[in-house]
C-alpha cells in the first residue's frame, strides 16, 4: 500500500520510511527534511499546525548545511542595499514566500521566526504570500532568517516590487472564480427553489419536491465549501487572536443555516433555505469585490508607478555604451536617456536638453523642459532630445520608490475614528452573538419552528460589514485622489486632522517663493572690489545645500576652504588662507550691523570685521495671492527667518496680515507652540531644508518639493509638484472625505438599528435579511467611489 509523507504528502518510498510522533500517532515522512520539520513544529508546541492546515506543505530540505551556504549570497552588502532597509541594529526586508497556501502556514512562520534570537517584529500577509521582517542584524543574518524559513517547509526570497502588479491580478483572479461559482450556483438553487415555491412547474409531488432539495444541496456544497472560504479564514484569524470579528456571525449564519439544510434534506422534514444560502455568500462577495475593486482603483497611482519603475538604462563608460539594470546603477555613473526613454534613477542632466513628462510623479499632464543642471527624477518620460545625466541615487533610494513606499505607509495608518470604529464594530459583533442567542431561547417558547430562522437571520441582517467598510473605504479612495492629483500623504490620518486646523504658518523662502535667488545689491564700505568678496562668499557657500548658496554659484570659488561650518538658520564659515570668516544673517555676525548696511539680509565677516553686506532677493509663487485670498477663514501666519522690510513686503503683497521677520528655527518652533498652547490645531507649511522641528512639531505640516528626501522629512503631506494652490485641494478632499466617512457609518449604524428590532420579531426571513445586509455594504462602497471624481 502506498503511504503518503505526513508533512508534504508525496509518496514515501519503502527504503526512505522515516518516522517520528505527531498528534499523539507516529506518522510516515519521505525523507530527513520532512521529518526534521516535523520534529521541530512538535517540539516548539507548534504542533497545532496540522489541526489547522487545509493542504500539505512543500517538502523539506535534505541537506540544511547545503541550504545555509546556497544562502549565504543573500548576506552580501549588495544584496542587503538592494532589499534591505536599515536604520542603527535594526534591519527591515519583505519577502516572497513560496508554499503559504492558508492562515496556518502564516500562522506557523510568525510563530517560528518569533522563536529566534534577534527577530524584532513578523507580520505574514496570507493573501499576498509576503512577510514584513525587522531583526537586531548584530545578533541575526538575513540566511538564517531564509533558512529558518526553508527549515520548516517554505521558500523566501527579497519581495521585488515589480511583483507588485501580478499580486493584485492574481487576488483579483481568485475573487473572480468565487464570486463567478457563487453566481452560477445561486442561479440555479434559485430556479429549483423559487419554482417549487411558486408551484411554476405545475403539482409537484413530495418525491420530487424531495428530488430537488438534494439537487440543491448538492449545487450549494461548493459555494459554502469554496466560493465562502475566505470567511472561515478570516473568522478562525480573529477568533485565535482573541477577537470577535465581522467574519464571525456570516460563519455561524452560514454554518447553522447549512447544516440545519442537511438535516432537513437527509431527514425529508422541516425547512431548507438553500437558495438564501448561496445568494447571501453571493452578494456578500459582490460587495467585496467592489471593495477590493475600490481599493486596487484607489491603489493605481502606486501600482501605476510600479509600472514605470525603470528596468534598463544605457550606461555610458568612456565612448562605450553598455545595457544594465537600471537597479544596478552607482552614484556618481553616467547614463543616457533618448527621446521615448525613461530616466532610469534620480540624477543631474550634465549635457543636452529634452522635454519631460513626470505625469506619474506630479500629477501634472504638461511637458517640462529640462536643461543642464537640472535635476531629473527616476520614471520620467523623455519625450523630446537626449540628456546626459550623473546619478544622484541609486533606483532603491529614488524619489519614485520613495513615494511608493510612503503611499502604501499612508494607507497603513488609521484616523482616530477609523479606530473608534474598528472597536465599535467588534463590541457590537458580541452584542449581535448574545440578542442571536436571546432571540432563539425567547422564539422556542412562542415557535419553535421558527426560533432557528430568527436567529439566523439577526446575524445576517445585523452583521457590521457595512460598518467595517465605512472608514478604509473613503480614506482609501481620498488617498487616491490626492495622490493623482500630485499630492503625497505620508499617514492616513492627517486627513482627518486637517479638518480641524484653524490656525496656518507659513515659511517664506523656498515656500512662498521660489527660492531661487539672486544678489541685487552688494554694500562695500572698503575698497576692496565687489568681485574679492564675492569668490570669498561663493568659495565658502560652495559647501552649502541651501538655497542661498545657489545665488553666489554663479560666481567663482577660487579658494580652498577649511574647517567648513553650518548653523541651521544661521549661516555657514570655514577658513581660507588661514583667515576665518562667517557668512549669514546679521544674527550670526559677532558684531552689530550698522545703519548703513541694513537693508542687506546677507553679511560677509572675517577676523578683523565686517566686510560688507548683500542684499538677496527672491520671486513670490505664481498663485499665492489666490491661495491667500483662499484661506481668509483661517488664521494665517507668515513666518520667515529673513529682515523685516523684506518679509514685510511679501506680507503686503500677498494680503498677509500677521507676519513674523528674524525669525531662527527655535523662535518658528517657540510661535507653534504656543499657537497650540491656546488651542489652536496648527498646519504648518515649509520647504523641509531647515523646517524639520517646526514641521514636526505642527499637528499637520506639509512640504514642497519631490527632490527633498521624502522618507525623511518631517512633513506629513508633500506636494510633488510645488504648486501651493494643492492646499486648497487638500483642505476640500479631505473635507469631504470626512463627510463621507461621517455619512457611512451613520448608515451603516441607522441600518443596524432599524434593522435588528424587525429581525428580532420574526418579520425577517433570512433571504430578506441576505438582502438588506448586501445592499448596506454597497451602499457605503459605492458611497466612497465617489471620492475618486
Amino acid at each position: 500500500m502506498l503511504v503518503k509523507c505526513f508533512h508534504c504528502g508525496l509518496h514515501v518510498a519503502p527504503q526512505h520510511n522515516y518516522h517520528t510522533n505527531v498528534l499523539g500517532k507516529r506518522q510516515s515522512f519521505c525523507c530527513p527534511g520532512c521529518c526534521a520539520v516535523a520534529d521541530a513544529i512538535v517540539n516548539n508546541g507548534l504542533e497545532d499546525y496540522y489541526h489547522y492546515r487545509s493542504e500539505f506543505a512543500e517538502k523539506a530540505s535534505e541537506n540544511e548545511d547545503e541550504l545555509l551556504q546556497k544562502l549565504k549570497v543573500f548576506d552580501d552588502d549588495s544584496i542587503l542595499q538592494e532589499f534591505v532597509e536599515s536604520q542603527d541594529d535594526a534591519s527591515e526586508i519583505q519577502l516572497t514566500i513560496s508554499g503559504i497556501n492558508c492562515a496556518a502556514c502564516g500562522w506557523l512562520i510568525e510563530k517560528q521566526l518569533a522563536k529566534l534570537n534577534g527577530i524584532m517584529k513578523v507580520g505574514v500577509n496570507v493573501s499576498a504570500r509576503r512577510a514584513s521582517v525587522t531583526w537586531n542584524n548584530q545578533q541575526l543574518k538575513l540566511s538564517q532568517i531564509l533558512s529558518h524559513i526553508d527549515k520548516i517547509g517554505y521558500h523566501a526570497k527579497p519581495f521585488q516590487p515589480e511583483q507588485h502588479e501580478a499580486t493584485f491580478r492574481q487576488e483579483n483572479k481568485a475573487f473572480l472564480k468565487r464570486l463567478g461559482l457563487a453566481g452560477l450556483m445561486t442561479m440555479q438553487v434559485m430556479m429549483l427553489n423559487v419554482g417549487a415555491f411558486f408551484d411554476l412547474f405545475g403539482h409537484i409531488d413530495p418525491q420530487t419536491k424531495q428530488y430537488f432539495n438534494w439537487i440543491s444541496l448538492l449545487l450549494t456544497t461548493p459555494v459554502i465549501v469554496y466560493s465562502a472560504s475566505e470567511f472561515y479564514t478570516s473568522a478562525i484569524r480573529g477568533l485565535r487572536a482573541h477577537t470577535f470579528n465581522m467574519d464571525v456571525p456570516i460563519v455561524l449564519a452560514l454554518g447553522i443555516t447549512y447544516i440545519s439544510g442537511v438535516f432537513a434534506t437527509a431527514q425529508n422534514t422541516g425547512q431548507t433555505y438553500f437558495e438564501s444560502l448561496c445568494m447571501f455568500v453571493f452578494l456578500l462577495l459582490v460587495s467585496r469585490y467592489l471593495e477590493h475593486s475600490a481599493r486596487y482603483k484607489a491603489a493605481q497611482a502606486s501600482a501605476n508607478m510600479l509600472e514605470y519603475m525603470p528596468t534598463t538604462a544605457t550606461l555610458i563608460e568612456g565612448d562605450v555604451l553598455t545595457p544594465v539594470l537600471a537597479k544596478s546603477l552607482k552614484v556618481q555613473q553616467l547614463v543616457l536617456v533618448k527621446a521615448g526613454e525613461l530616466v532610469p534613477v534620480d540624477g543631474i542632466i550634465i549635457q543636452g536638453q529634452g522635454q519631460l513628462d513626470q505625469a506619474m510623479l506630479t500629477g501634472e499632464f504638461d511637458l517640462i523642459s529640462k536643461y543642464t543642471g537640472d535635476q531629473v527624477l527616476a520614471g520620467s518620460l523623455n519625450q523630446l532630445g537626449t540628456l546626459t545625466v550623473r546619478v544622484t541615487a541609486s533606483l532603491q533610494h529614488s524619489t519614485l520608490n520613495q513615494i511608493s513606499k510612503l503611499q502604501t505607509q499612508a494607507m497603513s495608518t488609521k484616523p482616530r475614528i477609523a479606530s473608534l470604529a474598528d472597536r465599535f464594530s467588534q463590541y457590537f459583533v458580541v452584542v449581535v452573538l448574545l440578542i442571536s442567542c436571546i432571540s432563539y431561547v425567547v422564539w422556542q417558547q412562542i415557535d419553535s419552528s421558527q426560533a432557528l430562522w430568527v436567529m439566523v437571520a439577526v446575524l445576517i441582517a445585523t452583521c457590521p460589514c457595512a460598518l467595517g467598510l465605512a472608514t478604509p473605504s473613503a480614506l482609501s479612495c481620498a488617498i487616491a485622489n490626492l495622490n493623482s492629483k500630485g499630492v503625497l500623504l505620508k499617514r492616513g490620518d492627517a486627513l482627518e486632522q486637517i479638518t480641524l486646523v484653524d490656525w496656518i504658518g507659513l515659511d517664506k523662502t523656498g515656500t512662498l517663493t521660489e527660492g531661487k535667488f539672486t544678489i541685487t545689491q552688494c554694500i562695500n564700505p572698503s575698497k576692496q572690489p565687489d568681485s574679492d568678496y564675492l569668490e570669498i562668499a561663493a568659495s565658502i557657500e560652495q559647501y552649502s545645500s541651501h538655497p542661498i548658496a545657489r545665488a553666489f554659484s554663479l560666481y567663482e570659488s577660487p579658494f580652498t576652504v577649511t574647517d567648513f561650518q553650518s548653523e541651521m538658520g544661521k549661516g555657514v564659515s570655514g577658513i581660507i588662507e588661514g583667515i576665518f570668516y562667517k557668512l549669514g544673517a546679521a544674527s550670526f555676525m559677532d558684531i552689530p550691523v550698522p545703519n548703513s548696511m541694513s537693508a542687506c539680509n546677507v553679511f560677509l565677516q572675517s577676523d578683523n570685521g565686517l566686510l560688507c553686506g548683500f542684499l538677496l532677493t527672491d520671486k513670490l509663487r505664481p498663485k499665492g495671492t489666490a491661495l491667500i485670498n483662499a484661506l481668509k477663514p483661517y488664521n494665517v501666519n507668515l513666518i520667515s527667518g529673513d529682515i523685516a522690510p523684506i518679509v514685510k513686503s511679501v506680507a503686503a503683497e500677498l494680503g498677509i496680515n500677521n507676519w513674523l521677520a528674524e525669525q531662527s528655527p527655535k523662535d518658528k518652533l517657540q510661535t507653534i507652540k504656543d499657537a497650540q498652547s491656546n488651542n489652536h490645531v496648527v498646519l504648518m507649511v515649509g520647504d523641509g531644508i531647515n523646517d524639520g522641528p517646526v514641521l514636526a512639531q505642527a499637528d499637520v505640516s506639509i512640504t514642497l518639493g519631490a527632490g527633498s528626501d521624502l522618507a525623511k522629512s518631517s512633513a506629513d503631506i508633500v506636494l510633488l509638484d510645488n504648486e501651493l494652490v494643492k492646499l486648497q485641494t487638500i483642505f476640500s478632499i479631505a473635507a469631504r472625505c470626512k463627510t463621507k466617512i461621517k455619512q457611512n457609518i451613520g448608515w451603516a449604524i441607522g441600518y443596524n438599528l432599524l434593522i435588528l428590532p424587525l429581525a428580532v420579531m420574526g418579520l425577517l426571513s433570512p433571504w430578506m435579511a441576505v438582502l438588506g445586509m448586501s445592499l448596506s455594504s454597497l451602499i457605503v462602497v459605492v458611497n466612497s467611489t465617489r471620492l475618486l471624481k
